[in-house]
């Protein structure tokens, strides 16, 4: 068997620094947090991690408005401590990943600070600035996903710059290659320390239509979906001129030549484009490109075994040779627990996501306290810190919800610090701690790890093909076959116990993942609520 590079199939465990583990007793999690927890995120069975922005910033986005790209926020540590997370990541035999932020900077850069000065300096084209029309009013109609125009008046130029988030994170101008290469070198500047992989955030962002021209408008009945609320006018547009321009890929194929150099580091790149899918086959077509992608698509609140297959299956069918990467939960969305439970969490649903996710064709992000089975948590708005939520509140409520404090212990503050966290642990974390759930034989977390450790043991999952299989809902099954193997994946999507006809006939049941399994006679299946089941085919 030709051996497969380490990424393939990989399991890649999303830590956010700021509420992982506090060591320093300030309210919010640091590097020297990561170095101590490792041990534990060494026997989840994961092959990497993937650590949130931890760089200098004036934190108006949490670590994604970054004002140096080549140095360590004292929240966060120093320069040493990432050292020592890279020797013990080594060690442990875990790939460490960074994110980078390359599309825009926070406006307290020095790369900015200088450019707003005037219409002449060395940087002056280093950012995207624009005239106001005749009447005063922004260059187009972009706006700005974090609600209103996505173009901000600057006096010292007499010019309006462009910020696809917030107002303090002002994009940089890709059409400008001194601009592409200070972004390369800054990416090389980790390399060289180590660092095994990127997560590459909002990298479709990094060019504009250099014509500057309006966004279509997009009909109400199209509106919802991708992540944005109709009530953020965000919604109302088709945005095919402010990201995923053509020029974009070769930037990609620039950066991935850079990673060539660093044999073994990988790049991940977060899509979010009005054909997500579409762009994540663009944007990992080839070996030239990004070696993996993925989007918001199961980050949504639809949880059916159709949407879910029509997902897998549209991008199968235009991904012909890329790589996908599936997530449910990240720092961004509702946590699944929650927002695929309709209110009302349940530890054997946890579970069951976890094993979904794990058995789709690609590789896979999972977000630290999904091991735990953590629900959203509920915040009043007083403890609000996201300036999504205040803004959109009380619709929506922002991303503080599940970017909560990891509850280690079953006391104050879930043993994350002696300190006021950045933001609160919720009571009903408590119970659900480390410390608790590894008293527990069957809790989401030693399911979990007896999951991953019967994954490991499956090529099949890890690289297989995948093909779906008619069924209805609430079930959800497919078939993974690699060289010699064909295996049935099912999957009870309910609370309810569910019998359904299989025509396929089977070679025996796949025991040991430790789940709440299925069972199979007489050309029938029988999937207990929010059971799986595991199938060799003949």
């Amino acid at each position: 068997m030709t051996e497969q590079p380490w990424w393939r199939g990989a399991v890649i465990y999303q830590i956010y620094p700021r509420s992982f583990l506090d060591t320093n007793q300030d309210g919010i999690g640091d590097l020297p947090g990561i170095i101590e927890k490792l041990d534990y995120v060494a026997s989840l069975g994961v092959d990497a991690i993937w650590i949130s922005p931890f760089f200098k910033s004036p934190m108006k986005d949490f670590g994604y408005d970054i004002s140096d790209y080549r140095d360590i926020d004292p929240m966060f540590g120093t320069m040493a401590d990432f050292a020592r997370l890279v020797e013990k990541a080594n060690r442990l035999g875990i790939k460490l990943m960074i994110d980078q932020v390359l599309s825009h900077t926070s406006d307290q850069h020095a790369w900015f600070e200088e450019s707003r000065q005037s219409k002449d300096n060395p940087k002056a084209d280093w950012y995207v600035w624009a005239d106001a029309k005749a009447d005063g009013s922004p260059p187009n109609n972009w706006l700005s996903i974090f609600g209103g125009s996505a173009w901000q008046w600057e006096p010292r130029r007499c010019q309006y710059y462009l910020h696809n988030f917030l107002v303090s994170q002002p994009d940089l101008n890709f059409h400008n290659p001194a601009v592409r290469q200070a972004v390369l070198d800054n990416v090389e500047f980790w390399l060289k320390k180590g660092v095994h992989g990127l997560r590459l955030d909002a990298i479709n962002f990094c060019y504009h239509d250099a014509q500057l021209r309006d966004n279509p408008a997009k009909p109400e009945h199209e509106r919802k979906g991708r992540g944005f609320r109709e009530d953020n006018p965000y919604a109302f547009q088709y945005h095919y001129f402010n990201n995923t321009q053509p020029e974009n890929l070769n930037f990609i194929e620039a950066l991935r030549a850079l990673l060539d150099r660093y044999p073994g580091t990988v790049s991940l790149g977060e899509l979010s484009s009005e054909d997500s899918l579409a762009s994540m086959a663009e944007y990992t077509e080839g070996n030239k490109r990004l070696h993996m992608g993925y989007s918001f698509e199961l980050l949504c609140d639809d949880f059916s075994a159709a949407y879910i297959r029509h997902t897998v299956e549209t991008l199968e069918s235009k991904m012909r040779d890329g790589w996908p990467c599936w997530a449910i939960s990240n720092h961004d969305v509702v946590r699944a627990a929650s927002r695929w439970s309709k209110g009302k969490t349940d530890p054997q649903l946890a579970k069951l996501l976890l094993v979904m996710l794990c058995s789709l064709r690609g590789s896979i992000c999972l977000y630290q306290g999904e091991e735990l089975g953590l629900p959203e948590a509920e915040l009043a708005f007083e403890d609000l810190q996201d300036p999504y939520g205040i803004t959109f509140w009380p619709n929506f409520k922002g991303r503080d919800g599940c970017r909560t404090p990891h509850p280690w212990k079953p006391q104050a503050h879930g043993g994350f610090s002696s300190h006021k966290p950045w933001l609160p642990v919720p009571d009903e974390h408590l119970p659900l701690s480390v410390e608790e759930q590894e008293k527990q034989a069957g809790s989401v977390l030693n399911s979990y790890r007896g999951l991953m450790r019967w994954r490991k043991q499956q090529p099949v999952l890890l690289f297989g093909d995948i093909h779906f299989i008619d069924s209805q809902e609430p079930v959800l099954a497919f078939i993974r076959e690699w060289q010699e193997e064909r295996i049935l994946a099912c999957f009870n999507l309910s609370d309810q116990t569910v019998d359904m006809a299989l025509k396929h006939p089977i070679d025996g049941l796949i025991e040991g993942h430790g789940l709440l399994s299925g069972s199979a006679e007489q050309g029938r299946i029988h999937l207990p609520p929010y059971g799986c089941l595991f199938a060799r085919l003949r």
